[in-house]
């Protein structure tokens, strides 16, 4: 293995939703970059990995790149996953990254999980193109300009949520997109109560309405018809 930053992709939540080559890695390099090492910990145990681990998360991120950095010039090998799924994509990593692109370090994708793609493969809308907005800001101007450019868009929307916000991004999307639109709510993907709940705007809060909201959530919006 070369001295690089493996950016390596792991479970959503089944642990066996991980590749031969990332456990390889993940045993190869000389440290690991977690988000939260307690997540990571029980990935670990269950494939025996040893490796350290370092906390590596939104806050300490920046502070923490210098000295990522000069570790790969000095020869080490390291890698960085999220609590679940591909980093950098609305987790940590994307600062990291920028930084050793500039500074032409090797960079090196271990594919794997992914909530976008699964939550996309699920909904049943159009998947030749589609636009993955993360998470929407929570309140004022940002908020209102980005759920304009929603009801206006004609691919298929991502959108992440958490599950407490899930009712409320509902009363908003209802301001400025038709309740005909239609879109499905992913909830716990890969987990033992994975469930997909498909429907207009209206009928889907509605189910949420009467039975709440529990655990990590993904919403897919359909496009704007012609």
């Amino acid at each position: 293995m070369l001295p690089a930053l493996y950016v390596v992709a792991t479970p959503l939540g089944n642990l066996e939703d991980i590749t031969f080559r990332a456990v390889n890695v993940l045993k190869g390099v000389d440290f690991v970059l977690c988000e939260d090492t307690r997540r990571t910990r029980i990935l670990f145990e269950r494939y025996n990995i040893t490796t350290r681990m370092v906390s590596f998360y939104e806050h300490n991120e920046r502070s923490k790149t210098p000295w990522v950095i000069q570790s790969i010039v000095d020869g080490k090998r390291i890698a960085l996953v999220s609590d679940g799924g591909t980093p950098c994509v609305s987790d940590p990593g994307y600062y990291l990254v920028r930084e050793c692109v500039e500074r032409k370090i090797r960079v090196i994708p271990v594919p794997g999980p992914s909530a976008v793609l699964s939550a996309l493969v699920m909904a049943g809308f159009p998947t030749d193109r589609f636009v993955f907005e993360g998470f929407l800001p929570k309140r004022g101007n940002k908020r209102r300009k980005r759920l304009e450019s929603i009801a206006g868009e004609g691919r298929t929307v991502v959108v992440y949520e958490s599950p407490h916000r899930l009712l409320r991004l509902f009363e908003d999307l209802k301001n400025y997109l038709s309740c005909n639109r239609r879109v499905a709510v992913c909830r716990e993907m890969t987990k033992v109560y994975e469930e997909v709940v498909r429907g207009t705007l209206e009928d889907v809060e509605a189910h949420f309405k009467d039975r709440g909201v529990k655990g990590e959530v993904v919403v897919v919006i359909e496009g704007r018809g012609k």
